[in-house]
Order: C-alpha cells, then sequence, then structure tokens
C-alpha cells in the first residue's frame, strides 16, 4: 500500500506576480515547478505548516490567507495530497535553501513552465482554464 502524504502549498502573490520554485536535483520532481511549500507535521495546522515550510525554505514571511483548492495525486512514491492557500508576502525576499530557481510571474505566464502534476489543478483555477 502506498504512503499518504499531506502537503501545503504557498500561492504567494507580489506585485500581480506569483512565486514560482523549481525542485533541485536529487529529489524527486527533479526540476518540475512547484509552489512552495512542505509536509505537514504532526499538531500543526495547515496554516502553520505553511508559514513555518515558507519561514524555513524561503526565508521570508507570509500571511495565508484563501484556499486554492486540494488535490490528491498519485506518484511513483505515494499519494500526494496537496492543499494550496493563497498568500501574501509580508517580509523579506524568497532566498534559495531547497530550490534551484524561483521566478514571478503573471497569471497568464504560469503555464509556460513544466509543474509538479500535483500543483496544475491549483494552476488552472488560478488560470481559470486546463492546461494539460
Amino acid at each position: 500500500m502506498k504512503k499518504e502524504i499531506h502537503v501545503v502549498g504557498a500561492v504567494i502573490k507580489a506585485n500581480n506576480k506569483i512565486l514560482c520554485a523549481q525542485r533541485g536535483p536529487g529529489k524527486s520532481l527533479a526540476y518540475l515547478w512547484e509552489f512552495p511549500g512542505g509536509k505537514i507535521e504532526s499538531g500543526e495546522t495547515d496554516k502553520e505548516a505553511l508559514e513555518r515550510e515558507i519561514r524555513e525554505e524561503l526565508l521570508c514571511k507570509i500571511e495565508v490567507k484563501n484556499k486554492v483548492t486540494t488535490t490528491r495525486h498519485e506518484y511513483d512514491f505515494g499519494f500526494v495530497n496537496l492543499t494550496t492557500f493563497e498568500c501574501d508576502l509580508l517580509e523579506g525576499e524568497p532566498s534559495l535553501t531547497e530550490h534551484v530557481a524561483v521566478k514571478w510571474l503573471a497569471v497568464e505566464e504560469l503555464a509556460t513552465l513544466e509543474w509538479a502534476p500535483a500543483d496544475i489543478p491549483a494552476i488552472e483555477i488560478l488560470m481559470g482554464q486546463t492546461i494539460r
């Protein structure tokens, strides 16, 4: 039986652009783009996990706002249950600690990147169309 992995992702908005993060080498889904975030630890709410992950991964502070969607995607390593939230950047500039690149893109530019499959439904909602 495959494991269930519960994660959160941040759709960080600033200056009418959205932060996109590229996964690093040696990780699953290497070099695919994602909304930054990570695993929910025991005893954490989705919001607490997301604030902690962004603080640890990007060294900045966000305000978690509205939920975008929750998706479930089967990968070879297990089922990922991803809940994405719209967030505002409050403090700091995103720094690369786990990702190899970040880009700020307008909503209409999101489809130009190769995204991790679990992130695609959130992008479709943000763009208001199907991008598969």
